[in-house]
Formats: C-alpha cells, sequence, structure tokens
C-alpha cells in the first residue's frame, strides 16, 4: 500500500512537467528560480561555520521558526486541494491507524520538504563544524523535518474540513494582509540591527523563547548543546512532544475524516459574492461588506487614501527647513496619518447618496451601522500603520521610542474614529456624487462641514494631548515614560471610539428621518 501511493505521489510530482507549452515553461522556471534559492541558502548557511556559535544559534533557531510558521499558514493562505487528503482513499476501506501513517510518509515526498531537508542537512554540517555531535545534529534536522510535515498534513486537512478549497480572493487576501504585518516589521527590526559578529540584546531573549516552543525547539537543540547550555535537554523534550502530539492529532484527524460524514458546504449559495461570503452574516458584516466593496472601487475613497501620504510626507520639508534635526522628523508623518485615517470617515455616511434608505427600511441598529462602516478603514489603517511605524523607528534609530510612537498612533487614530462615529450622523454634509470626480465638491450652505471636519480633527489632537506629552517625555527627558505613551495613548483610544460608536448608534436612531431627507436632498 505504501509503495502504491509513494508511486502514485512521483506520478503527480513528474505530471506537473507535462502539459501545454506553457504550462511546463512556468513550473521549469519556477523550479529553477526555487534551485537557486536553495542553493543561495544551504551557501550561506556553510559560510557560518566560522560564526560564532551565538550568531549561529540566532540565525538557526529563527530561521527555523519562521519556516515552521510557513508550514502552518501556507494552507490557510494557499487553498489549493491537498492530492493526498485522506477523503480521497475512503473508499478503499483502510483503516484508519495504516492511512494515517502511509500518507504520512509519503508527505515527505514533494518539493518543499526537498528545500527544507537540504537546508536542514546544511545546519547539521554547520553544527557539526562547530563541535556538536554528528547524531545529536542529525537528530535536530530530523525532527525539524518530521514536525513541518506534519504540520502540513495536520493543517492541510484541517482546511479541508472547514474551509472551503475555493477560498475567495479576499479571505486569501486578508491572509496574505495579516503576514505581511507580521513580516514586515520584523525584517525592518532585524535589518536595524548592529549584528558585529554578537547577537544583538534584543534577540537574544527571543530567542531563549523560541528554543524552548514548538516553533524553534528542533531548530535550536544542536546549538544549545554546542553552547553547553541546560536547555538543551528542554529543547529536546519539548521538539519530540511535538512530534508526538502532531503526530496522534494526524491520526485522530484521519480517523474523523474516514468515519463520519461532512457537511455539505454551501460554497455555490455563497459563491461570487465576494465579500458578502467573507464577512458574517449579521446587519454589521451586510454594511461592512458593502462599505468595503465601494472602498475598494469607488475613487471618492480612493482618492481621499491616495492624499494621505503625500499630504503626510509634505510636512516634513518645512520642519527640515527649520533645521529640525532629521531624526525627530522622522517620527513626524506616521502620527500625521494616523490622524488623517481616524478623520477619513467623518463624513461616510453623505457617500451612500441613497443607499443609506436600506439600512432604516430594515430596521438596523444604530450600532451595527457605525461598527460595520469602521470595518474598512480600519483594515487598511492598522496594516499601514503597522507596517509605516517600525519603518519610522528604524529611521529615527532608537528603538526604545516605539511603544510611545504606537501609542500616539493609537490615540489619534482611534479617537479620530470614535469622533468621525459621531460626526457622520450628527453633521453630514454634501460631497460629490458617485461617478463624479472626487474633488468636484457641490455648493454647501452652512458650517455644517466645517463642524464636522474641525470637531473630528481638533478633537482627536486634544484628547491625544496626554499620549503625545508622554511620548515627547520620552523622546527628550525619560525614556520611561514610553510605556505610559503606549498604555495610556491605547486605552484612551479604544475608550473614545466606544463611546463614539455608542453615541453615534443613538445620534443614528433618533435623526433617522432627517438623515433620510438629507440623503435625497444631496
Amino acid at each position: 500500500m505504501a509503495a502504491h501511493v509513494l508511486r502514485l505521489r512521483l506520478s503527480l510530482l513528474i505530471g506537473t512537467l507535462r502539459g501545454d507549452g506553457r504550462q511546463t515553461a512556468r513550473v521549469v522556471v519556477g523550479l529553477v528560480i526555487l534551485a537557486a534559492a536553495t542553493a543561495a541558502g544551504c551557501w550561506a548557511l556553510l559560510t557560518l561555520r566560522d560564526a560564532s556559535d551565538a550568531a549561529m544559534i540566532a540565525v538557526t533557531v529563527l530561521g527555523g521558526s519562521a519556516v515552521t510558521l510557513g508550514f502552518v499558514l501556507a494552507p490557510l493562505i494557499g487553498g489549493v486541494s491537498d492530492p493526498l487528503d485522506p477523503r480521497r482513499f475512503a473508499v478503499f476501506g483502510l483503516p484508519p491507524m495504516r492511512l494515517a501513517g502511509v500518507l504520512g510518509l509519503v508527505g515527505f515526498v514533494s518539493v518543499p520538504i526537498f528545500v527544507l531537508a537540504a537546508l536542514c542537512a546544511c545546519a547539521a554540517v554547520v553544527w557539526a563544524a562547530h563541535g556538536v555531535a554528528g547524531a545529536a545534529a542529525a537528530l535536530g534536522a530530523v525532527l525539524q523535518v518530521a514536525t513541518c510535515v506534519l504540520l502540513a498534513r495536520v493543517f492541510m486537512a484541517i482546511t479541508s474540513m472547514f474551509l472551503t478549497e475555493r477560498r475567495s480572493r479576499e479571505l486569501s487576501g486578508l491572509f496574505a494582509l495579516t503576514i505581511l504585518v507580521v513580516v514586515v516589521p520584523v525584517c525592518v527590526f532585524l535589518a536595524s540591527l548592529e549584528w558585529e559578529g554578537v547577537v544583538p540584546t534584543q534577540l537574544t531573549e527571543a530567542v531563549r523563547l523560541l528554543a524552548l516552543s514548538p516553533l524553534g525547539a528542533s531548530a535550536a537543540f544542536p546549538g544549545l548543546l554546542a553552547l553547553g547550555a541546560p536547555e538543551a535537554a528542554q529543547s529536546l523534550v519539548v521538539a519530540l512532544a511535538t512530534v508526538v502530539v502532531l503526530g496522534a492529532l494526524w491520526v485522530w484527524i484521519v480517523h474523523r475524516i474516514l468515519t463520519t460524514t461532512e457537511r455539505p458546504v454551501s460554497t455555490r449559495e455563497r459563491g461570487g459574492l465576494g465579500w458578502f461570503a467573507v464577512a458574517p452574516g449579521t446587519p454589521g458584516g451586510a454594511i461592512a461588506a458593502r462599505s468595503l466593496l465601494y472602498w475598494s472601487r469607488d475613487r471618492r475613497y480612493l482618492a481621499n487614501l491616495v492624499v494621505i501620504p503625500i499630504a503626510a510626507a509634505l510636512v516634513t520639508v518645512p520642519l527640515l527647513i527649520a533645521g529640525v534635526p532629521p531624526s525627530v522628523v522622522a517620527l513626524v508623518p506616521v502620527p500625521l496619518a494616523a490622524l488623517f485615517l481616524g478623520w477619513l470617515p467623518h463624513n461616510d455616511l453623505a457617500y451612500d447618496s441613497t443607499a443609506v434608505w436600506m439600512h432604516f427600511a430594515s430596521g438596523v441598529r444604530g450600532s451595527s451601522d457605525r461598527i460595520g462602516r469602521l470595518v474598512p478603514i480600519l483594515l487598511i489603517g492598522i496594516p499601514s500603520l503597522a507596517i509605516a511605524i517600525p519603518f519610522a523607528i528604524s529611521l529615527h534609530g532608537r528603538w526604545a521610542i516605539l511603544p510611545a510612537m504606537i501609542g500616539v498612533c493609537a490615540s489619534l487614530f482611534l479617537t479620530g474614529l470614535g469622533l468621525s462615529s459621531i460626526s457622520s450622523v450628527a453633521w453630514p454634509y454634501a460631497v460629490s456624487r458617485p461617478g463624479e470626480s472626487a474633488f468636484q465638491q457641490p455648493q454647501r450652505t452652512g458650517s455644517g462641514s466645517a463642524i464636522a471636519q474641525g470637531v473630528v480633527m481638533l478633537g482627536a489632537l486634544v484628547l491625544s494631548v496626554p499620549a503625545l506629552w508622554w511620548a515627547w517625555t520620552a523622546l527628550t527627558v525619560d525614556i520611561e515614560a514610553a510605556s505610559m505613551a503606549l498604555w495610556g495613548g491605547t486605552g484612551v483610544g479604544l475608550a473614545v471610539l466606544l463611546f463614539g460608536i455608542g453615541i453615534g448608534a443613538a445620534v443614528f436612531r433618533r435623526r433617522g428621518s432627517r438623515i433620510m431627507e438629507f440623503a435625497e436632498s444631496t
């Protein structure tokens, strides 16, 4: 049975080279690029023979943990069908234990595992050069490969049971965006460190924690032996326990798949609905999905988003001309962008035109309307700030100020959203109609637009004064104030956001007729 499944697996791998010329060319080019990347990675590892044990363990633990995490996330993002899905073998009547063992062994035969095995073998060679016993170095490599194989098997089976194989591009985009938010700040942080042959102190604690976690235990075991650290035995136990637990979980999943009937997933009913298929089936989810469509397709929203980074960057020019140190100027654009992002939805209800009548006709609660409309700007603002803040701190050069920067941006962004939730229903003003230029503003009577814009902008600044003061104190006097800026700014921002949603919901309910009158007259 194992030999037969192995032959099927090899036939599938070879079959990717068959087909039309374009398909074969794409596969060949991809394999060549992958081979070149693998060779570069192996060469980079082999050059660490003369590096210190501490530097080598930092590289292997961080790299091994990232690779292990990749085998967890890849099935969630890829959305491809698994050729070794246990459901494909259900008709053969094999015992679950036997089938799990066969599929687990055949899981070692894949291109990503071949690449991982080559890298692990090079790491084992380097550890042997550092004085680690060959058997211990090989054991660490085998545990690393086995962990990744079992993780891939388990999470591909989980996604096949609970997620559709052909997920929407919106859901895949959210997964990719989440990874981007995590990877980019980490890469910026690592690139800003000065190694100089010694592991930076900022990484010491992270390496120690990863070495005793399922993500990095197998990669850290040979290094801890080389250092003579007492944690080597603990790391080995964690690595072995991870393999055992994943193996048991894989057997249980195969047994469940073979002995239960899956409820049909209504993919056809929700197919082609885009964000409506991703959002929860609630009034707030429907409003969030419709808002996401507007933000992604309406050029009036897109024009506002494009202006924000330009306006934030232009502020740095007069500051530099005035003689402000560049290290301080580097900290200015990101908080300004956070302020503008929070201010952006202060008149979002006016962009609905006559579509807002659906909310009142269906009896939507005010809180559902307010929360649903904030989802797009949250999905845009949080990743943008998460990526921009580390870049600004790296230009500034002092990473101890990072908590203060996070607190200031969180306060400006969240307080702006909270005040915008009130402003958009209390003081809406006319905007350009759908299809018109975003810079073509209609004639307005009264001072509603000035009130709405001023209250949100100045209110967010006033409410963020504590966070700004603590951040300035951390920058100029006492760095310990950075933690006060972080927690104080985040706390004030969240409080104002919740308060604004509550007040905005009440105003939305009470001013329903006036909002409808405004929508019909603009």
